[in-house]
């Protein structure tokens, strides 16, 4: 069938280094369930690699708590080691702040890659609040990764009444169909989160901060500064 996950080695060989899998977010810190929920992805998805893309400032988040940059880079490169993930702060260099533009920008600088935006279900509970979060679902496939206690809100949302419609199996090739389509993921639940990991270290920060780290895809430093 048209879509199918059953391709051959030399297509995947091929192909897989320009399908990519962008996740989004504060990691303040990161941890080790971004980093798995990034591997069952590509995994499940046939995606060469996973961009972290370590926003500078989310505009549904409080600034309040949230460390600079450059520290929150520097946990990301630590959890993403030996991986074929790429933890990125791009959206500095782009100069955009919301989903929408990043992902628009992002298909401009490198039209030869195939996108998949990867969300958690909770994302998806509020996914209707995004700017123009229709523009999204219209710009690359979407993959949803089923969070414990989000699940059932997600079902619910009402971005899930309009996206149900673009809903793919799981054994459609989503990197290569066009959008708007969504999968939901489910695998076994993972209770890590940023916000346990600040309860229970509140300076985590201290462990990355006062010095510059180079970002991954741009190669460029990012020095620690409270205002990046």
């Amino acid at each position: 069938m048209a879509g199918s996950r059953q391709r051959p080695d030399a297509f995947l060989k091929r192909s897989r280094t320009n399908r990519i899998g962008l996740l989004g977010g504060s990691f303040n810190p990161a941890h080790g369930g971004h980093r798995r929920i990034s591997l069952f992805a590509m995994k499940a998805l046939m995606l060469g690699e996973v961009w972290w893309l370590v926003s500078p400032g989310n505009p549904l988040k409080p600034r309040e708590g949230m460390a600079d940059l450059a520290s929150r880079l520097t946990s990301a490169k630590a959890q993403a080691r030996r991986a074929p993930i790429r933890p990125t702060a791009i959206e500095r260099d782009l100069g955009t702040r919301y989903t929408v533009d990043t992902l628009r920008a992002l298909k401009r600088r490198y039209p030869k890659r195939n996108f998949v935006w990867l969300m958690g279900s909770d994302n998806l509970a509020q996914f209707h609040r995004w700017r123009q979060w229709r523009v999204i679902a219209r710009t690359m496939p979407i993959a949803v990764i089923a969070r414990p206690g989000y699940n059932l809100a997600a079902m619910r949302s009402p971005a899930m009444l309009w996206l149900r419609r673009f809903r793919v199996s799981r054994d459609a090739d989503l990197a290569s169909l066009a959008p708007p389509a969504l999968l939901i993921l489910r695998f076994d639940p993972d209770e890590r989160s940023a916000t346990k990991l600040r309860a229970a270290n509140p300076d985590w920060e201290n462990d990355f901060a006062n010095r510059p780290v180079r970002d991954t895809l741009t190669h460029k430093l990012v020095a620690p500064d409270k205002l990046s």
